[in-house]
């Protein structure tokens, strides 16, 4: 049975961070095996879906995001077409993109607005497709789509896209700081396995850039293996972890393969002063908190206009 058809449907696309990110090793296929932590955060792109007539179009606030058929909306967008049966290119919707979450920053946000694509889409074409293929549909986009469909803490195991829910973490409020420089994934895993094949060492004792440095927030070890391999490159992410850590944060790290630093923190005055400091060094921010998995439920769903 259809659901029921509606105008334009707007869809919150929430960012994440990597509480924990480790990666195991290279596998057959040639991704690598990781296991991390995810945490769903407030900070979100808004995706506005529209029936017209004529061809598929996409469009973003943000002149740096490509509207063609490389954006992961895009290929979210042309999967679910096909997987309903239909027939021809993509036709009779467009969709705009309202971008808040920094691009290419270890935060998600294509996969993100990928997943929320596929929710937005089965809303506005009519179709109650099962999640379970919404999920599918979402890991031949891209690794990191199937947690946006669980939100909330969630383990990823496997290339990160097999998802088990995690208990919630207590509210917290999270200083995102985004450094003046892009780190590709693609380096990123390059980096990592050039270092670990010349068997260079983690050192966990002298504080230096190559320092894997780890907390914990309640069960959860916060700390990130691309974050050395990266820090040696770009010194300035050692540097924004100490910074987060010496003003007050409870736990700070790298996101993803970078470039973005977080900092978690338990009193909302502590964050405060903490970005006054950081933002009098230059620095870029986001003040974002925490979002349960009931609170990214009700704020990722899709809605009639």
């Amino acid at each position: 049975m259809s659901a029921q058809i509606c105008g334009t449907v707007r869809v919150r696309a929430h960012a994440k961070i990597n509480l924990n990110l480790r990666v195991l090793g290279r596998r057959p296929d040639g991704y690598h095996d990781l296991r991390t932590v995810f945490q769903a955060l407030a900070l979100h792109d808004i995706l506005r879906l529209t029936p017209v007539s004529g061809p598929f179009t996409l469009q973003s606030s943000d002149a740096r995001v490509p509207t063609d058929s490389t954006n992961l909306v895009w290929r979210a967008a042309d999967s679910l077409w096909r997987h309903l049966g239909r027939a021809g290119a993509m036709r009779d919707v467009a969709i705009r993109i309202e971008k808040c979450i920094a691009m290419k920053a270890g935060l998600g946000g294509g996969s993100a607005d990928a997943a929320a694509a596929l929710a937005g889409l089965a809303r506005l074409w009519g179709q109650d497709v099962p999640a379970a293929d919404l999920v599918t549909l979402g890991r031949e986009v891209g690794a990191d789509v199937p947690f946006f469909f669980t939100g909330g803490t969630a383990l990823g195991v496997g290339r990160g896209d097999e998802i088990s829910p995690l208990p919630d973490l207590p509210p917290l409020g999270v200083l995102l700081v985004l450094p003046a420089f892009d780190v590709s994934t693609a380096d990123a895993y390059r980096w990592l396995d050039e270092d670990r094949s010349a068997g260079v060492a983690i050192r966990k004792s002298d504080g230096g850039p190559s320092d894997l440095r780890t907390s914990r927030v309640g069960d959860i070890e916060i700390a990130n293996d691309f974050e050395p391999v990266v820090s040696v490159r770009h010194p300035q992410v050692a540097g924004i972890v100490t910074d987060l850590l010496n003003r007050g944060a409870v736990a700070a790290a790298m996101t993803g393969s970078g470039s973005t630093v977080f900092g978690l923190y338990e009193r909302d005055e502590v964050l405060a002063a903490a970005a006054r400091t950081m933002n009098r060094l230059g620095c870029s921010l986001t003040i974002t908190r925490t979002l349960t998995r009931a609170e990214y439920e009700r704020a990722s769903a899709p809605a009639c206009l």
